[in-house]
C-alpha cells in the first residue's frame, strides 16, 4: 500500500471496495504499522477506521475476526 493513498479518505475508500480480502488485510496490517510511529499515528488510525468498516461489511457479525485469522495464517 503506497503512503500517497493516505492522503485522501474518500479516495483510499474507493480503493478499499476494489480490493481483495487479501489487499485489505494486508493495508491493515500496513496502517496498525503506521499508527506505532508517533508521526504517523493519528492519520493511521482515521484509515484504520476506514479498513475496520470496510472488513465488516464484508463479513457481516464478525467484527474483525476475519483479519486476525488472516493474521495466525500470515504468521505461519
Amino acid at each position: 500500500m503506497a503512503h500517497d493513498n493516505l492522503s485522501d479518505p474518500a479516495a483510499f475508500e474507493t480503493a478499499l471496495a476494489t480490493m481483495t480480502d487479501d489487499e485489505v488485510f494486508e493495508a491493515m496490517s500496513q496502517l496498525e504499522g503506521m499508527s506505532e510511529q508517533k508521526e504517523e499515528d493519528e492519520r493511521a488510525l482515521a484509515f484504520i477506521q476506514l479498513a475496520e468498516t470496510e472488513i465488516e461489511r464484508r463479513f457481516p457479525g464478525q467484527v474483525l475476526s476475519p483479519y486476525k485469522a488472516w493474521q495466525r495464517r500470515k504468521i505461519l
